[in-house]
């Protein structure tokens, strides 16, 4: 059982699809207002833990606790405290940025009321304000990737979710991103952020390594790096990876 220290405790959890094992007994927390980084190259697992952190597919073993709630036991309260943006967009890109958010909140069970609120809140902190009337299709992907995280931020998660987020975006769009999410740190919200990029995971509080389905270390990047006697956290995570014997 997770404690009321984490929003999020990843418990030996099992995936398995036929023959191949996506997730080796994964374990990992995330305590409020921390940012962890979930670092692995394609195929490491990523997506798989995210999909079954989402409630989209069920682990074959191995327990997920969300703001102490089973998701497996308990599934409604325990999706109710998360927020995620997927790698792949997910917004009706013919309505509004304001009407999108709005759905989401009606999803949720926002009263008008509440929407309104949050409505102003989320706009004004992502800087959403002036595009709030605006077509999703008419907008550069950098300002889309920022309305779904508004729309994922619209219920006050307890746990936000960022699967390889920055995928397509330019460079400044890129790190507009990361940094709006460091942001939440002092709001409460933990944040576990999937990524291949390692200079996305370099201000993290802590980084989970993982590869092939495995997790291989974590720790602040300074302590991998100390650890592995690198020079950084890209030679530290190739240390890391490439002694399971496939380079990164």
């Amino acid at each position: 059982m997770s404690g009321p220290e984490s929003v999020l405790v990843v418990e030996e959890v099992v995936k398995r699809f036929g023959d191949v094992t996506a997730l080796d007994h994964v374990s990992l927390q995330v305590a409020p207002g921390e940012f962890v980084a979930l670092l692995g190259q394609n195929g490491a697992g990523k997506t798989t833990l995210f999909q079954l952190l989402s409630g989209l597919f069920v682990a074959d073993s191995g327990t997920i606790h969300i703001y102490g709630h089973d998701i497996g036991r308990d599934p409604v309260p325990a999706l109710a405290g998360l927020g995620i943006v997927f790698q792949q967009p997910t917004l009706d890109l013919d309505i509004s940025v304001r009407a999108n958010l709005r759905f989401h909140g009606g999803l949720h069970g926002l009263s008008a009321r509440v929407q309104d609120e949050r409505l102003a809140e989320v706009m004004q902190t992502l800087g959403l304000t002036d595009i709030a009337g605006r077509k999703v299709r008419e907008l550069s992907g950098g300002n889309r990737r920022r309305v779904e995280l508004a729309r994922a931020l619209m219920h006050r998660p307890r746990i936000l979710l960022m699967d390889e987020p920055t995928v397509g975006l330019d460079p400044a769009s890129r790190r507009d991103l990361l940094e709006h999410v460091l942001g939440l740190r002092g709001t409460g919200v933990g944040v576990l952020w999937a990524t291949h990029l390692i200079d996305e995971a370099e201000n993290a509080d802590r980084v989970v390594v993982l590869h092939k389905g495995k997790v291989l270390r974590e720790g602040a990047p300074a302590t991998l790096i100390a650890e592995t006697g690198a020079g950084n956290l890209a030679a530290a995570f190739m240390a890391l990876t490439e002694a399971k014997g496939v380079a990164a």
